[in-house]
This record gives C-alpha cells, sequence and structure tokens, in this order.
C-alpha cells in the first residue's frame, strides 16, 4: 500500500487580496479545481485561485490540524509566512 501525501495550502486572490486555506490530497488537482470554478464557494466567489503556500504532512490528521490553526491566524502571520516562502 503507497503512502499519501497530504496538503494544506493557501491561495490568494491577489497580491494582499482575499485568502482561502484548505486541504487535499492531491495538490495539483485541487488547485486546478479552484482555477476552473469546478466547486461554488468562498473561493470561486472571491476568485481566490493563485496558489501561494503549502506544507505537505504525511497524516491527514496532522494536516487538518494544521490548517485548523493557519484558520485562526490574524492575517499578518498569515502574509509573513507566504512572504518567506514567496516572496511575488
Amino acid at each position: 500500500m503507497s503512502e499519501k501525501t497530504f496538503y494544506v495550502y493557501i491561495l490568494a486572490s491577489k497580491k494582499n487580496g482575499v485568502l482561502y486555506i484548505g486541504v487535499t490530497n492531491n495538490l495539483l488537482r485541487r488547485v486546478l479545481e479552484h482555477k476552473d470554478k469546478i466547486i461554488e464557494g468562498f473561493s470561486s466567489t472571491y476568485r481566490a485561485n493563485k496558489l501561494v503556500y503549502f506544507e505537505i504532512f504525511k497524516y491527514v490528521k496532522d494536516a487538518i490540524n494544521r490548517e485548523k490553526k493557519l484558520k485562526d491566524w490574524h492575517r499578518d502571520w498569515k502574509i509573513r509566512i507566504i512572504e518567506e516562502k514567496n516572496k511575488e
């Protein structure tokens, strides 16, 4: 049985725009779903479809816990971790 990889990711509508945080086991597929607005909701409404940050996890429970923590963070903290890894 192969091991799964889980991702916590942040999408943005534009630089300093709306942020969306999610978790998935297939980052490429999920980002394309956001770009193509396949799933209605927050990210499609606010056009948050640019991948600006992600983290990799071995266990889904860890990814979900991290997602919840990031969602509780202040916006400034989220921007800081994005800009540490992605200057643009």
